[in-house]
């Protein structure tokens, strides 16, 4: 397996300390807030041209304005595949390579089953407006010298239900559970980079997967009760933080801006990063059968915005 030298207190800069991104087109979604942000920053300041998404032109363009470097901001909600489609339509008409795409926004732990496109919001918003995103652009990585695909997932992917993807229950009407179904769409992701990295063999292009660690970022917005109280609070997020170990935002974004930009990692691919190291997922995130069979889903489900 993959070891660096860094470590789970490394940060976004301390991963991409030395590297020279002067020329690098990297797409970055959800730079709004917490790990986008801090990716977008640390890149921007690396020489990178930065293609920032958010949910809104008026957010991208807010978050953009705070960089001190290239940014271009576009607009991708990732719910609205109509909007996902317009996203990556602009881009493309940018006609440039793209070195470096972080599908990094999503949302997390919905406390109550909502519906998006028919399916459950979750599997919507994380898996398939990204799906969208990828497939649209996939060209375009391959264009690049050596171009990268980056899908944050989450150690939450080993949470997944029995089966690992509920194909039969997508839409939640037989049955839903907040963690879950937030980890059925986590494993969504890091199955989307197995797959991919088949699909990109050949070429200079790479498909990886990554856990970020355990932040508190807006990502926790989303969580209701209890658990959403205790995370949330200040005080008692404080405490829960300490107690399972948590980084903050620069540590957080480290592993994906690490995984983006090595140079040792050039030729890898299909892999799952932690902590800026490679680690073994759950069988299901190593099931290429399953991974084959929700690439397949996914085109059909999607097949009129591809």
């Amino acid at each position: 397996m993959i070891r660096s030298t860094f470590t789970k207190d490394s940060t976004a800069e301390d991963v991409t300390q030395g590297i020279d991104l002067t020329g690098k087109n990297i797409v970055i979604t959800g730079v709004n807030s917490g790990l986008g942000q801090e990716s977008m920053r640390v890149l921007a300041s690396r020489g990178a041209h930065i293609i920032g998404t958010a949910r809104t032109m008026e957010k991208a363009k807010a978050a953009a304005a705070d960089v001190d470097g290239k940014v271009t901001p576009l607009a991708c909600e990732l719910s609205d595949f109509k909007s996902v489609q317009s996203c990556a339509q602009a881009i493309k008409a940018l006609d440039i390579p793209i070195d470096v795409l972080i599908c990094n926004a999503g949302i997390m732990a919905l406390p109550k089953l909502e519906l998006a496109n028919g399916f459950e919001q979750q599997f919507t918003t994380n898996h398939l407006g990204h799906f969208i995103l990828v497939h649209s652009l996939v060209d375009s990585v391959k264009r690049a010298e050596q171009g990268r695909i980056v899908m944050l997932s989450s150690l939450s992917h080993k949470m997944a239900p029995k089966g690992g993807i509920l194909f039969d229950n997508l839409d939640g009407s037989r049955w839903y559970k907040d963690w879950p179904f937030y980890g059925q769409s986590k494993l969504a992701n890091l199955l989307t980079a197995v797959s991919l990295s088949k699909r990109l063999e050949g070429s200079n292009a790479t498909a990886n997967a990554i856990h970020p660690g355990v932040i508190r970022t807006n990502l926790s917005r989303s969580m209701g009760g209890v658990q959403g109280f205790v995370f949330n609070n200040p005080l008692t997020g404080w405490v829960v933080g300490k107690v399972i170990g948590s980084k903050t935002v620069p540590q957080g974004a480290a592993t994906q801006c690490y995984v983006a930009t090595a140079p040792e990692l050039a030729q890898v691919s299909g892999k799952y990063f932690a902590d800026s190291n490679e680690e073994r997922p759950s069988r299901y995130g190593q099931d290429e059968a399953l991974a084959e069979k929700l690439w397949d889903f996914s085109c059909e489900a999607v097949k009129e915005y591809l």
